[in-house]
């Protein structure tokens, strides 16, 4: 079974930093891309970044384009977010997937989703 969990969500002021995890299990690391994707309050879902754990091939929408950074650490099977220079608009609840694939200009198409983890920011 398929199984994405994230963590690192919460309350930060404006211009803080906050790093998100997501564990993945239940399937071969390097098969799939993981990406996350944001949603807002009355807004559409958001493809935020995502990274091939197979060859390191990273995308990155413009809206965060220089302050989020994608990463993964196969020993642990975990991919990070780390948020830097956040802004009101950022606030959303963070989601992580599994992805077919992550080319640099676009995102894959998910094939299972995490819960969510809320990422608040105060101005």
């Amino acid at each position: 079974e398929v199984q994405l969990v994230e963590s690192g969500g919460g309350l930060v002021q404006a211009g803080g930093s906050l790093r998100l995890s997501c564990v993945a299990s239940g399937f071969r690391f390097d098969d799939y891309a993981i990406g996350w994707f944001r949603q807002a309050p009355g807004e559409e879902r958001e493809g935020v970044s995502c990274i091939s754990t197979r060859d390191g091939t990273i995308y990155y929408a413009d809206s965060v384009r220089g302050r989020f950074t994608i990463s993964s650490e196969r020993a642990k099977n975990t991919v990070y977010l780390q948020m830097n220079g956040l802004k009101p608009e950022d606030t959303a609840v963070y989601t992580c997937a599994q992805e077919q694939y992550c080319e640099a200009d676009r995102m894959g198409a998910v094939n299972a989703w995490g819960q969510g983890t809320l990422v608040t920011v105060s101005s």
